[in-house]
């Protein structure tokens, strides 16, 4: 027995032996790996116990980039930017990430040049409100935009397709960039994001409708040379240069042809600042299609509004193919967005700068605002909302039958002198007045008093014309009011829904649509019932201007009031509820 207990203990020995071999091995491997650590990179000491980096104890040397998988991001890939989200070193949260850092001495030589006050000086002015509330929630995020097949000439998009397919991965810096005695007091967040702009492409051409450029940082803006250069460092390796017309007519040759192109561009080299600005800059063309009151509002008013309205007056505009017989006509609404005189770009001489500046107003559909793409989700009904505070209208919203005692519901009739007439207005008055309402009938044209018209639009109940520019005075109307717009023979329904009936319904109106039949229309009068443009008016659809001229400049309309009845009657009883 004994040497059985003998044997056993000889091999509990030897385990004992190999264990604490192995365990001074660990030891002295940690030893070293500590060493060699401390000796090598002593940067790694400053991380603490979860992984990550303080950013008041960062180097400057390091470079953090960061992915995040955003998962509604990731569902709209395939219409929607993409969006890069900077998560905030100071939100302590577990999220699924990846961190690569590096320590390039190079970049750190090249950022000690750089004093913390210039980078936080990059982009101050005009931070969108939207981004303040997501900073305080520890995110930021940088739309990056994407190529779009639509072209608009070869010319020009040759030059930008290059700079769309040289877009490598933007890779967002965070730095210590946050000085304590910054006389400002500009926050981290702030550096961190304009460090994002500095990476994102100075200009997106992916919207089928408008081109726009959207820069932070040291920009120069050149009238006399038509440029607009956004100064890059001299170690910057970047080299954009775009071609844009800031009118939002995409791909409409006839309408842009005239106007003057803009150059945006990266640059290392620019003249002397001749002023200086604290605001934003927006520069926008006007011409075109304006002095027809649909496109004033649906090519500049709107996306105007939809550009401009975030900053609260702090911006400057600047103006290419300025008519000033038009910006005097719609001076309210420029005093409204802007506390700043208007700059002519095409016969200024000055060099401008700017820390922020966009080329180009965000645009979508006719007459409406894409609440989804445009900035803080703005929408028709805030843009309805801004004209009657613009005008100083006094009514918000319609009121119920009744409430009013002895009121009636007032009708506005748009009438037309030259095209899309009606021809038995009367008759017309006459059965609207049997029904209950007060009439009113106004002819809308380009030389109209908007000051008063307005008050007019605001002051009825329901407005109706024959389909035309005229009914774009919708946007005066109070809320719940209604809008009944004619569509003239020639199967243009669609054409009538888009201009006017989609916007109004956004604005919070109602909508109403009524089609004339073919013994409604004057083109009775020049061709035969039998021809073919009233069996099949699509044939004559051969592009709009053949459409405009057979079926919009040469047809007018006799209303059957007997057919029209029941659509003021409908109106009617909606009022009522």
């Amino acid at each position: 027995m004994k040497a059985v207990e003998r044997a056993k203990l000889v091999r509990s020995l030897r385990q004992e032996s190999r264990r604490l071999r192995l365990l001074v091995l660990v030891i002295g491997f940690f030893l070293v790996t500590l060493t060699f650590v401390v000796v090598s990179k002593p940067d790694a000491l400053l991380f603490n116990l979860n992984g990550r980096l303080s950013v008041d104890q960062a180097p400057r040397s390091l470079l953090i980039r960061q992915t995040v998988d955003d998962a509604q991001g990731q569902g709209s890939a395939a219409q929607d930017p993409k969006v890069v989200d900077d998560v905030d070193e100071g939100t302590g949260e577990e999220e699924d990430e990846k961190r690569v850092l590096t320590s390039e001495p190079e970049q750190a030589q090249n950022e000690e040049k750089t004093t913390t006050s210039q980078l936080l000086g990059s982009g101050g002015e005009g931070e969108k409100k939207g981004k303040d509330e997501g900073h305080q929630h520890g995110h930021h995020k940088m739309t990056l935009p994407t190529v779009s097949n639509y072209t608009i000439r070869d010319t020009e998009d040759s030059d930008n397709a290059k700079q769309e397919d040289s877009k490598s991965e933007v890779e967002t810096k965070l730095g210590a960039v946050a000085d304590k005695s910054d006389a400002n007091g500009r926050s981290r967040q702030q550096a961190l994001n304009n460090a994002g702009w500095e990476r994102k492409p100075l200009c997106d051409f992916s919207n089928f409708r408008a081109n726009v450029c959207e820069m932070r940082g040291n920009i120069k803006i050149h009238p006399n040379a038509s440029s607009v250069l956004y100064m890059e460092p001299a170690s910057s390796k970047r080299n954009e240069l775009w071609k844009i017309k800031p009118y939002p007519r995409k791909g409409d040759e006839l309408c842009l042809g005239k106007l003057r192109e803009v150059t945006v561009k990266s640059s290392k080299v620019a003249p002397e600042c001749t002023k200086y600005h604290n605001v934003p800059a927006v520069v926008f063309a006007l011409t075109g299609y304006t002095g027809n009151l649909f496109h004033d509002f649906t090519d500049v008013l709107v996306p105007l509004f939809t550009t401009a309205s975030e900053f609260n007056g702090e911006v400057q505009f600047l103006i290419t193919d300025m008519a000033v017989w038009w910006t005097n006509k719609y001076h309210v609404v420029f005093e409204k967005l802007s506390k700043y005189p208007l700059i002519d770009f095409n016969k200024d001489g000055d060099v401008h700068c700017f820390k922020h500046a966009i080329v180009g107003l965000h645009a979508y559909m006719e007459f409406t605002i894409d609440p989804s793409k445009a900035p803080h989700n703005y929408s028709m009904v805030d843009f309805n909302r801004f004209m009657r505070r613009t005008y100083q209208l006094p009514r918000d919203t319609v009121s119920a039958l009744g409430e009013i005692p002895k009121s009636k519901p007032r009708l506005l009739i748009i009438s037309r002198m030259r095209t899309r007439m009606f021809l038995n207005l009367p008759e017309i008055i006459k059965m609207a007045e049997e029904l209950g309402f007060e009439v009113v009938v106004e002819e809308a044209n380009v030389s109209s008093d908007l000051s008063h018209f307005s008050k007019v639009v605001n002051s009825v109940d329901v407005m109706m014309g024959v389909h035309g520019a005229g009914l774009t005075n919708c946007v005066f109307l109070p809320d719940k009011a209604t809008l009944i717009q004619i569509v003239p023979w020639g199967g243009i329904e669609g054409v009538c829904r888009i201009d006017f009936g989609n916007p109004s319904e956004q604005m919070g109106l109602r909508y109403k649509q009524y089609s004339i039949a073919v013994h409604e229309s004057s083109l009775t009068d020049q061709y035969p019932l039998d021809h073919e443009i009233f069996k099949n008016p699509l044939a004559f659809h051969k592009g709009f201007e053949f459409i405009r001229q057979t079926f919009m400049d040469k047809q007018n309309v006799r209303l059957d009031c007997n057919r029209f009845r029941p659509v003021l009657l409908e109106t009617l009883d909606q009022l009522n509820q």
